[in-house]
């Protein structure tokens, strides 16, 4: 068996295109969804997904504003652009891009920005509506996964899934919304006992643990539909995911290689939080 490849690249593009048409309609009707990002400091990786959200913004036809802070900003001042952001008509939905250099308190940063603008779902108020089931913004990266799921006809209701990571942007909120779509979830993580029996159980593998090729195919159940979110850079420069393509597709029957898998679905789902955004506040 060779698993076929859920293509992110793909999809993502597909849903550019949708949005391209949304935005159209929506400047038909006086509204332009506006996003803007705020980075503060240098760092390369940082720089390099602020690009391409920008490439995003403008490709689907959104207003987009890149505030760039020096290193050596304060929590003040920081505070300050984000109340600009919040207060500003024209942006609908802004982030903060992080990670943020010391000694800024990241806590303090996110709760900040107002719930309505939150595109990132990283706000307490949005993550307690996802707990509990409540419509609204979701967060980027999980919501990319789930809608490859979708996007391939892939079943979610009635599986098994193992989420392997759990943190704050991934592991937890991917779980509560394969929960919520009627899958039986299990998080896995760094203390979990024999994790080899745990996935060879999953039809539905979600890889959020951040060490490279961590899962191997002897790992996988015959049939498992597997989605790497991780993204890792080797020695050598090349970049791979948390799952070992090369093994893990010769059980999985679906699987998302890294890069072009997860990875341009989060981007994809940032501009829709966005238009979603921009529709909420503009009604009536």
């Amino acid at each position: 068996m060779t698993a076929k490849i859920i293509d992110g690249k793909s999809v993502a593009a597909q849903i550019r295109m949708e949005l391209k048409a949304e935005v159209e309609e929506l400047k038909r009707g006086g509204i332009c969804p506006g996003i803007a990002v705020i980075m503060v400091g240098d760092d390369p990786a940082s720089q390099m997904y602020v690009k391409m959200k920008e490439k995003a913004a403008q490709e689907i036809g959104l207003h987009s504003v890149l505030r760039l802070m020096p290193v050596g900003t304060t929590q003040e001042q920081l505070l300050q652009v984000i109340g600009e952001m919040n207060r500003d008509s024209n942006i609908h939905g802004f982030m903060v891009q992080l990670p943020l250099p010391e000694p800024l308190r990241e806590k303090e940063v996110i709760e900040a920005i107002h719930p309505d603008k939150d595109v990132d779902c990283f706000h307490p108020y949005n993550v307690g509506r996802l707990l509990i089931g409540e419509a609204g913004v979701k967060p980027c990266t999980p919501l990319g996964c789930l809608t490859l799921l979708d996007r391939y006809g892939l079943e979610i209701e009635g599986k098994k899934a193992v989420v392997v990571g759990r943190s704050n942007i991934v592991g937890k909120p991917v779980a509560t919304m394969l929960l919520h779509r009627n899958a039986t979830v299990t998080i896995c993580h760094s203390r979990t006992k024999d994790l080899a029996t745990e996935l060879r159980q999953a039809d539905i593998v979600v890889a959020a643990v951040g060490q490279p090729q961590f899962i191997t195919g002897e790992m996988v159940k015959p049939g498992a539909v597997v989605i790497d979110v991780g993204i890792n850079r080797l020695p050598n420069g090349k970049v791979v995911g948390d799952v070992d393509l090369a093994s893990a597709s010769q059980v999985a029957a679906w699987i998302t290689p890294v890069p072009g898998g997860v990875g341009p679905m989060t981007i994809a789902m940032l501009m829709k939080n966005t238009v979603e955004a921009a529709k909420n506040q503009c009604k009536g």
